[in-house]
């Protein structure tokens, strides 16, 4: 999806895609044309998963294809990290996501030649990702050499109801001609052997280091243990080399034609192959349905595995298929109904909604036991690995739509406690340090500034639980396990900081990374400060309720931690004394408390093709400049809105929009929610098409590294929070205060709050809220308070929406300013590397 329509427009805004070549579709990514030069995007763009499981939306026929990809949640292999100078505390042992062993493959060949897009003849192509449905379609007509036109139906799914399931179909048709028909069914593993030295960080094309992309392993990841053939059965099963995780794969092949076929199976170690030969006639069609089972395990015996593998398979043949596709379906329609957003009069936002939508289900569903990586199960981008991204802009998602999700990915947290507690200690410190990045539990991140440096993740796992158990009313979560992390995160943040000053005195934290991974090892970053804040606070509140309602679990903890009353009063002291940096004379809160010491970087001067800027200027040369890579004060805004008063929040917004980059993906959400918020309703739009589209047009350039899956759960939250206006207040109160585009008609969508799914349609004239299920909810609507009754839709109207500014915020920070100590700031762009411009 590379070319870009830069001038056709739709109402609403700008459309990004090319529409001769994916068509609109509501509930359909459509592609008409296929273009090899672009294939890696598009493997990412139809990849289909489950959050176990997850396969790459590459060709039946294996070619053309950038990455095949098969990935499973948590499969990984370990290899030393070479630091050039090692230091105490550094990551030992990297991590990196396995690409397993691909059963995609279905060749087709007719009288011996064999189908190859991009090379093929094609009279006819379409193919389809069904969101309402799950499944991956493919519908070609081939004309051969010999001028047979043969039409190819193929179609995959995942399963979201049987988690360890790949489904594959491929049908063959002659229209023509007699002809040999075999179709080739493969179950390989590409990476038998070594192609590098050593583990190294990905590259880009160009051959540049890009950080975002997985690690390159040089050894043979996947030692073969198992590989049998029971009937027409194969069964391939592998230990890795150095992590010792396990996996097996076993494939069956059901055959139905209007002709005689005959069938054969080699399995070896590394290649499992059916072929399945018909002599056809016109108008016959030959169809072969793979079913693929995958199981895995930490350590496990891979005969083990390879039995569970067995299980799956006879109880998906006993079921049949038949069954699973409408299983399938029921489960995507009940997701649907707890988390569709629709958006009349703007067709290409909804199709890219329910995408990005369709991609949070997708990587979370069935991730059971396991995090929600970054690049969910669609690429190797960032080496499968979980970040802070899933705990601020997944979890919210789940929270009010699939709650039982979310209970899952932060029992995944709860789960990695004794490994953050070990990583504490690492670094002289109490309670717990959860790592950066990481799968096993284990910090993996090589390079501390712009990682380990980032302690702020403690508060975000400690914002997703709280908000979790405020909104789902789950108190026995909390009583059993997310108090131990509550607890256990808190007590970092006393031991971290320190006191200064005489009498009260101030509490502050210095040497820490925030979000914005362009200013590095700083001292009082404000959002670390505000979120470690909430972090101390809401564990002293949770440690309250527990000795009052709990009684019995809040002494397993007192016990257990070693937790005394007067620890807890010191949380809150410190909660009430941490430093908040502002600054008086611009207004504004810093970002850190050295932020306006720096120069500014011109942004607007700074050419496109040197973005972004990581890949372009060492790191120090960033740092020394007052430059965002994503939004950093302004998030914590959002996240904390009620810390800031509604003229800071416009203040820190306006201050800090021209100096941010947005050279991270996590960035537009953020940014289109406050900018809705303070006003900027044109500028909120631009960056909800940003985020809408990152992946659609791959605006970052990286797609084909799989799935942005945080973005995709801002682009929710720019919806549900950015337009409709929601927050959660103090005491459990939600509010909506919402900011529709003018060129919108409305959105509407559902929530589930208080033990309630509520309906919430925003237009320009009024907000309607019907509570569909549960007891009903009482909510705020500008200031007003409203019950909402099961049968008893409430209609509100509205004045407006909200205010509204024209254009972009003027640059404060490029204007020539007088610091406090009398120097003026000044606005340039650093010469790259042999350059003097």
């Amino acid at each position: 999806m590379s070319k870009v329509a830069r001038h056709r427009r739709y109402v609403g805004g700008p459309d990004p895609l090319d529409r001769s070549r994916f068509a609109l579709d509501p509930w359909r990514l459509v592609e008409r044309r296929v273009e090899p030069d672009d294939c890696g995007t598009t493997e990412t763009l139809f990849a289909v998963g489950n959050g176990y499981l997850g396969v790459r939306g590459t060709p039946e026929e294996g070619r053309p294809a950038h990455e095949h990809g098969t990935f499973v949640n948590g499969f990984h292999e370990t290899w030393a990290i070479q630091h050039a100078e090692a230091a105490y505390g550094l990551a030992e042992v990297g991590q990196t996501i396995v690409n397993v062993p691909d059963a995609t493959v279905l060749q087709v060949y007719v009288d011996d030649e064999p189908l190859v897009l991009g090379e093929a003849e094609l009279l006819a192509y379409e193919r389809t990702l069904d969101m309402a449905d799950g499944v991956l379609r493919r519908d070609l007509v081939w004309r051969t050499p010999t001028g047979n036109r043969v039409r190819v139906r193929s179609s995959r799914m995942v399963s979201f109801t049987q988690r360890h399931l790949v489904l594959a179909s491929i049908s063959v048709t002659l229209e023509d001609a007699s002809a040999s028909v075999v179709v080739s069914s493969q179950v390989v593993n590409r990476y038998a052997t070594a192609t590098q030295d050593d583990a190294t960080a990905g590259v880009t094309p160009g051959g540049m280091a890009d950080p975002r992309r997985g690690e390159t392993l040089g050894h043979r990841v996947l030692q073969p243990v198992v590989h049998r053939q029971d009937g027409d059965r194969a069964v391939l099963a592998f230990r890795c080399a150095t992590s010792g995780m396990t996996l097996a794969v076993a494939a069956d092949h059901l055959v139905e034609g209007d002709a005689e076929t005959t069938t054969s199976t080699v399995v070896t170690e590394d290649v499992a192959t059916t072929d399945v030969r018909v002599q056809a006639l016109p108008g016959q069609t030959l169809t072969v349905t793979k079913l693929v089972s995958y199981h895995s395990s930490d350590a496990g015996p891979a005969a083990e595995l390879a039995a569970r593998c067995g299980r799956t398979l006879d109880r998906v043949r006993a079921q049949g298929v038949a069954q699973q596709l409408a299983d399938q379906r029921a489960w995507l329609d009940a997701y649907w109904t707890r988390s569709d957003v629709e958006v009349p009069g703007q067709p290409s936002v909804q199709q890219a909604v329910r995408w990005n939508l369709f991609q949070l289900a997708q990587a979370s569903a069935r991730a059971e036991g396991n995090g929600v990586p970054a690049k969910g199960l669609t690429g190797s981008g960032y080496g499968g690995h979980y970040f802070w991204d899933t705990e601020i802009y997944v979890v919210p998602f789940l929270t009010y739509t699939s709650p039982t999700a979310a209970r899952n990915a932060l029992r995944f947290r709860y789960a990695m406690l004794p490994a953050a507690e070990s990583r504490a200690r690492d670094l002289n410190e109490g309670g717990a340090l959860f790592p950066w990045r990481t799968i096993n539990g284990a910090e993996a991140s090589a390079y501390y500034a712009a990682g380990t440096a980032q302690y702020h993740i403690n508060a975000d796992i400690a914002y997703a639980i709280a908000g979790y158990v405020d909104v789902t009313g789950d108190e026995e979560f909390l009583a059993r396990e997310g108090i131990d992390v509550l607890v256990q995160t808190a007590r970092l943040w006393v031991g971290l900081g320190f006191w200064r000053g005489e009498g009260p005195g101030s509490f502050h934290i210095h040497g820490v990374t925030g979000p914005d991974e362009y200013t590095t090892v700083v001292n009082d970053n404000l959002y670390t400060n505000v979120m470690a804040r909430m972090n101390l606070r809401a564990a002293a509140t949770a440690m309250a309720h527990l000795a009052a309602e709990w009684p019995a679990e809040h002494a397993r903890v007192v016990a257990h931690l070693s937790v005394d009353p007067g620890e807890v009063a010191e949380w809150v002291r410190v909660a009430d004394a941490i430093a908040i940096p502002y600054d008086d004379v611009l207004g504004i809160h810093p970002q850190d408390a050295q932020f306006h010491e720096r120069e500014v970087w011109d942004l607007k001067s700074t050419p496109s093709d040197r973005r972004p800027l990581l890949l372009h200027y060492h790191p120090l040369v960033i740092y020394r400049f007052q430059v965002l890579k994503q939004a950093d004060v302004v998030l914590a805004t959002f996240l904390r809105g009620e810390d800031f008063t509604p003229e800071l929040k416009r203040a820190d917004f306006e201050y800090y929009e021209p100096i941010t980059t947005g050279d991270s993906s996590l960035s537009a959400v953020v940014q289109s929610i406050m900018a809705a918020e303070v006003g900027y309703h044109e500028l909120a739009l631009d960056y909800f098409h940003d985020a809408l589209f990152v992946d659609l047009a791959d605006r970052h350039g990286n797609t084909v590294d799989g799935v942005h899956v945080a973005s995709a759960g801002g682009v929710w939250g720019a919806l549900v929070h950015g337009f409709a206006g929601m927050r959660r207040r103090p005491g459990g109160r939600t509010s909506f205060d919402p900011r529709l585009p003018a060129t919108w008609q409305a959105v509407t969508f559902r929530v589930a709050l208080d033990g309630t799914r509520l309906a919430v349609t925003v237009r320009q004239d009024a907000v309607e809220l019907v509570a569909q299920t549960g007891p009903g909810v009482v909510v705020d609507v500008r200031g007003r308070t409203y019950e909402v009754a099961p049968g008893a839709p409430v209609v509100v109207p509205l004045d407006g929406q909200g205010p509204r500014i024209d254009g972009k915020p003027e640059p404060r920070a490029l204007r020539d300013t007088v610091r406090p100590d009398g120097s003026v700031v000044t606005a340039s762009v650093p010469p790259l590397a042999g350059t003097t411009d």
